[in-house]
């Protein structure tokens, strides 16, 4: 099965993460989200917090998607051309715009 990637901290997972989610399930027809584990003051929701909501987020998609802990990965490193490509999905600015740190500020 082929799957796309997306990794991130989803402290909260919002309305762009869900977007970018969109634009990734075209890709393939499955998305495997990564979440980094950096549960601290900064990112408060642990694990299970960010799993329950993205599955609540995304449970129209329930078939489509994977959701994994990983740690707290900060590079991403490839060598020669492995059958995969890392891109940016650019989004509309008010998606861009959308700031999990505001969000944070307001709970």
């Amino acid at each position: 099965m082929k799957s796309a990637m997306m990794l991130g901290r989803y402290q909260p997972f919002h309305n762009g993460h869900k977007e970018l989610f969109k634009k990734a399930l075209e890709k393939t027809g499955h998305v495997t989200i990564m979440v980094r584990n950096c549960h601290d003051e900064n990112n408060p929701f642990n694990f299970d917090e960010v799993k329950g909501k993205i599955e609540e987020s995304l449970k129209e998609f329930e078939d489509k998607f994977i959701i994994m802990q990983v740690p707290n990965i900060t590079n991403i490193c490839y060598g020669r051309d492995v059958g995969y490509k890392i891109e940016r999905i650019k989004l509309p600015d008010d998606i861009e715009n959308i700031s999990a740190t505001e969000i944070r500020k307001k709970l």
